[in-house]
């Protein structure tokens, strides 16, 4: 009994330390965003000029009300926007929803508005020039109508805003390219514990009323600004000790619901917090925190920045880690246009991953990735991870939020970048991607990280870009490989790259292959295809027996076969050798197929200092 008992202990250990099943956090990130409602309004903001950059929103509403039955989404607000003036004028627009918000009056810098067609127009005091500073006040009130930007239910209050929500709720500039500092005070009852963006700057409880105050030093953009408050929330303060200055402490708030026991994922997000803080850069902000919301936030989270919006006992460690990893990319460095929203999700999704490597070494980093692929491979919809025309304006939720494109192959994609440059160029781009003075707490496009990328690297990878990000779908791969004795020891290997996909163009990588020998030895070889039809051919003093095409699964986003071929005959019609890392190469051109189609063929005289094998 002893010894059974010494066994099954053990198995518990083991099975304890495994990773456990769980939902990704990315499948409740999609199902989220692809199912929240947030109207297509028939942008028009494409034919406004934005000659202004806002600075500050400081905003004070009264949302007293909300908190009792029945509970009305109706509230009193006013608004302080301070702009910086980036060509001349005399008026500015903004977003603001007419069915949510209603204009009392404007003040400071603004004397006369007009409010038609979801368009704020406010009419400056004078004609202002570049560069000069000024406020615009705003009188408002939120009418009493349910609009998938603003809720208020049972004693809950929160906000929900990508992609175009925040217009719900404040006249804004409601695009992720213009960030800005963010204070905001609301009166609430006293019994409402509320969070928001950056720090509690104070709270001050007079009566059966409470006026929070809440400032974000850092900018913010428009949807990612929030309130989550409710009556008797639990609230658990955790610190977290900087790594810069021990002295120092990020405090990490966990609003939740009764019944619910946060206090273990609590202790992961301390250690979430360290990894991706060495990893990326420093936890960058001054504070942060989750909040649990209700049945009208049903699935999975909303990255908001410095408060992580959670549906209700959502406390899963996938989930929390995809939306924490937002903190770092979508939030201190946010998509610029919804045309760059890979750089949000398809981060946070990579994140998981590299969480999942922290823990428990790459093999699981890698299942993670393999799944990853092989679920969009499933369901790949056909289109591109980017298209140009979601900048101006977004596509419906289920295009822009797909599973399979904008979490799944965004993923993969960077798993793809981490192997075409290496570990140590990838985690470099990383932390110079998080760090760069230009980003940082500012809004990124494609191509700048891009840049960063090639300032890395030191190579220009536009290609990488426009075929992963720009091109829909994946290489199809019909390789086929060949053996030829040429003497008693002496053998020749074959191998032709070869794409057929019709869906999309030619997909330029490193590719891998391992060659199998009667000795039990085997070697990979890597090369690059960089053009279609791509013949390759070596010699070896050992017979070879089998040919592995992408042995470790390293080009994940791939469909591919490979067969064996008698060995091609070669008509040469023109040649060039030159010396190349310890092999002479030849290379010529091939007209055998009956289409005439040509290969570029690489002939080259092995060398065992070339190889990656186990020879």
């Amino acid at each position: 009994m002893k010894i059974l008992s010494t066994i099954l202990m053990f198995l518990i250990i083991i099975i304890t330390a495994l990773p456990q099943t769980e939902k990704k956090g990315s499948e409740y990130c999609s199902q989220k965003k692809s199912s929240s409602i947030i109207d297509q309004i028939g942008e028009i903001d494409a034919d406004i000029k934005h000659s202004y950059d806002v600075l500050d929103y400081n905003l004070n509403l009264n949302i007293y009300n909300c908190f009792l039955s029945p509970y009305p989404k109706s509230f009193t607000a006013n608004e302080i926007i301070k702009i910086k003036v980036d060509s001349t004028l005399n008026a500015i627009n903004l977003n603001a929803i007419n069915t949510s918000i209603g204009i009392d009056a404007v003040g400071l810098a603004g004397t006369s508005f007009t409010h038609s067609n979801n368009i704020l127009t406010i009419n400056l005091n004078r004609t202002y020039t570049i560069g000069e500073i000024l406020d615009i006040s705003i009188q408002y009130h939120h009418n009493n109508v349910n609009d998938n930007g603003f809720y208020a239910s049972n004693g809950l209050v929160f906000t929900d805003c990508e992609t175009q929500g925040a217009r719900k709720w404040f006249p804004c500039w409601d695009k992720p390219s213009d960030k800005a500092t963010v204070d905001i005070t609301l009166k609430v009852p006293a019994s409402v514990k509320l969070g928001s963006n950056g720090r509690l700057e104070d709270s001050t409880k007079i009566a059966d009323t409470i006026y929070y105050h809440w400032v974000s030093r850092d900018p913010v953009a428009t949807y990612l600004v929030v309130l989550s408050g409710k009556v008797n929330y639990n609230l658990d303060i955790i610190n977290w000790q900087k790594i810069s200055n021990p002295q120092e402490y990020v405090p990490i708030r966990f609003y939740y619901n009764s019944g619910e026991n946060p206090v273990a994922m609590e202790n992961k997000v301390l250690q979430m917090t360290t990894h991706f803080s060495q990893i990326f850069t420093e936890h960058p902000f001054e504070k942060n925190g989750f909040a649990t919301l209700n049945g009208q936030f049903p699935w999975g989270g909303m990255e908001n920045q410095t408060l992580t919006s959670l549906c209700q006992n959502c406390w899963s460690e996938m989930l929390i880690a995809h939306e924490f990893s937002h903190q770092w990319f979508g939030d201190m460095i946010t998509c610029a246009t919804w045309a760059d929203i890979w750089l949000n999700e398809g981060f946070a999704t990579y994140s998981e991953a590299l969480w999942l490597e922290h823990l428990f070494g790459y093999s699981s980093y890698k299942q993670e990735i393999t799944a990853n692929a092989s679920s969009y491979l499933g369901s790949n919809p056909g289109w591109a991870i980017s298209n140009p025309a979601w900048a101006i304006e977004p596509p419906n939720n289920n295009t822009l939020f797909n599973y399979a494109i904008t979490y799944l192959k965004s993923s993969c994609v960077l798993h793809l970048l981490r192997y075409t440059i290496g570990d140590e160029d990838f985690f470099n781009v990383l932390t110079s991607y998080a760090n760069d003075s230009t980003l940082k707490y500012q809004s990124a496009v494609t191509n700048d990280f891009k840049n960063v990328v090639n300032g890395v690297t030191g190579e220009d990878y536009t290609w990488f870009f426009d075929e992963w990000i720009l091109q829909p779908n994946h290489p199809k791969y019909q390789n086929q490989y060949y053996f030829s004795q040429q003497s008693a020891n002496l053998w020749e290997v074959g191998f032709l790259a070869k794409q057929v996909q019709t869906n999309s163009g030619f997909f330029k990588m490193p590719i891998e292959f391992k060659i199998h020998f009667e000795t039990g030895t085997d070697t990979t070889i890597r090369v690059m295809n960089d053009v279609n039809n791509q013949l390759f051919y070596y010699y070896f003093d050992r017979m070879p027996l089998s040919v592995q095409f992408d042995p470790s699964n390293s080009t994940v986003l791939k469909e591919a076969t490979l067969t064996q071929v008698p060995p091609l005959p070669v008509e040469l019609i023109s040649f060039t050798a030159e010396a190349k890392d310890n092999f002479i190469v030849l290379k010529w051109n091939t007209a055998t197929e009956t289409n005439n189609k040509g290969f570029e063929i690489e002939r080259l005289k092995w060398s065992a200092s070339a190889s990656s094998s186990k020879d």
